[in-house]
């Protein structure tokens, strides 16, 4: 019988970094897999539907939120973001790590709904460097940016009661403390009982 997987849900504000380091985590790490939400807000450049998110019109996302297809969902810079819960629970049953990237709303949300996972927030170096970052992606007005600054000054108060802090200053060090708080987790005592009566017949 497979273990159950392990939900790994990371959240950060806008132009922290998180993105990058879920989809640095995937590239290295196949047994995890990366959980596709759905959204209403527009693709961005390169963005692929079914890949990036699942783009829906706010009927389409209203009527799955009628229907109770949502482990969680909120309303985000104007737009809905879910996570549907046939994705978590088929990778809970299947034995696969799959890791969120959500803001907070949604993750209070999942951690009432779920035991077991981890919670893990990204935080930049300082508020000056999250500003410059989210200059250069030059992906948003200046309107959007300091709607963004504002919003991550309260999302920040939210990360005390998250199971871990990384604060991504450099990529490659972030990485590293990502991928070493995965691997503690899957190999707590709770989680390895089963292999060693496996392997050592006790």
């Amino acid at each position: 019988m497979r273990q159950e997987g392990i939900i790994i849900v990371i959240s950060a504000p806008s132009g922290a970094g998180k993105t990058t380091l879920c989809r640095e985590l995937i590239k290295k790490c196949p047994d995890i897999k990366e959980s596709v939400s759905y959204t209403t807000r527009s693709p961005r450049e390169g963005e692929i539907d079914g890949l990036d998110y699942f783009f829906v019109s706010r009927d389409e996302f209203g009527a799955m939120i009628g229907n109770n297809a949502f482990a969680e969902w909120a309303e985000v810079h104007g737009n809905l973001y879910g996570t549907a819960l046939d994705t978590l629970d088929e990778a809970r049953r299947k034995g696969y790590d799959i890791i969120l990237d959500i803001d907070c709303q949604g993750a209070m949300k999942l951690k009432e709904y779920f035991e077991g996972g981890i919670y893990i927030f990204i935080l930049p170096p300082s508020m000056d460097e999250l500003r410059r970052r989210l200059e250069n992606r030059s992906s948003d007005s200046r309107e959007v940016i300091e709607r963004r600054i504002e919003r991550a000054k309260d999302e920040i108060k939210e990360a005390k009661w998250y199971d871990y802090i990384i604060i991504n200053d450099n990529i490659d060090a972030a990485f590293d403390e990502l991928s070493a708080i995965i691997l503690a987790q899957r190999r707590k005592t709770s989680r390895m009982l089963e292999k060693i009566v496996k392997l050592f017949e006790i």
